[in-house]
């Protein structure tokens, strides 16, 4: 199973793709309004409070690179093929 490694300042997490898509379902179900938020979103994951936002802060960060024109578009191959 692929997994995501995520190392920042004394901080290595591995997450699976499972465990990232219940992260990504978690926040949407669970917005910034709901008491104990994290808490919830950890027990989803079956990870600790403090990965978890840490894990969203990282989120966040890329977001805002992407945004700001800072991570290049890749470039992908045309492709043929009918519609």
């Amino acid at each position: 199973m692929a997994s995501c490694s995520i190392t920042s300042h004394r901080y290595t997490s591995t997450w699976s793709v499972k465990q990232n898509k219940l992260f990504e379902q978690a926040l949407a179900f669970y917005d910034k309004d709901t008491p104990d938020r994290w808490h919830k979103i950890a027990r989803v994951v079956g990870k600790p409070v403090d990965e978890v936002k840490k894990h969203y802060d990282i989120l966040v960060e890329d977001v805002r690179n992407i945004e700001s024109g800072q991570v290049p578009f890749p470039s992908y191959r045309e492709t043929r093929g009918s519609n």
